[in-house]
């Protein structure tokens, strides 16, 4: 094999490598459009409102503290967890992921989302969603210590990344992947503080 050829060798593989991206920011976008145009006058509001909420994550700290405060040991146990979850997670997606992938966050009047959906364009980066990763870190570091409570603060978790696309902040791609950095921190923060407090 020449030189030649064994050189072409990395360069194809990253030709295909950009053009599995392409296609990926393609569907991503499409996604995106359709969740757009579709019809949802009931939901927009509200959805609307709960991103609104979930902002600076003030409903994780909301949970947390009727955690602590309803669950005894076990309760502030797991709101320390979430906490500490929360709190690396979002330090690493918003001041280190998001400054590296420089993401712009999508057109809302380009796609057509209706005016009664959207809620001010936020102006960091858009990949990946910082609400997703807090929402979901959050959510499993508490399921950490207590599974139970875990479980609707992960399908509010779901319900706050979703409404990131619906109001028009996001493409479904970033709140995929921040949902997957915030459960992979979480952990990851978890088996550090165990490290720490065996």
């Amino acid at each position: 094999m020449s030189y030649e050829e064994t050189a072409r060798g990395p360069v194809a593989l990253r030709d295909k490598a950009r053009r599995l991206l392409a296609d990926a920011e393609r569907l991503d976008g499409a996604v995106y459009a359709a969740i757009a145009n579709t019809p949802t006058p009931a939901l927009d509001r509200a959805l609307g409102r709960l991103t609104r909420a979930a902002d600076h994550s003030k409903l994780s700290l909301a949970a947390a503290g009727v955690l602590a405060v309803a669950g005894k040991e076990t309760g502030r146990r797991a709101a320390a967890r979430g906490l500490a979850s929360l709190a690396v997670t979002s330090v690493i997606v918003n001041a280190g992921l998001k400054l590296a992938a420089r993401r712009r966050r999508p057109d809302p009047g380009g796609h057509s989302v209706p005016e009664t959906r959207r809620v001010p364009m936020p102006i960091s980066r858009s990949f990946p969603s910082g609400h997703s990763a807090a929402a979901f870190a959050f959510a499993t570091g508490v399921g950490e210590v207590s599974p139970g409570a875990a479980i609707p603060l992960r399908a509010l978790a779901a319900i706050v990344a979703y409404s990131r696309v619906h109001t028009g902040v996001h493409y479904p791609g970033d709140v995929i992947a921040g949902a997957l950095m915030g459960v992979s921190l979480a952990e990851l923060t978890s088996r550090a503080i165990l490290r720490g407090h065996p």
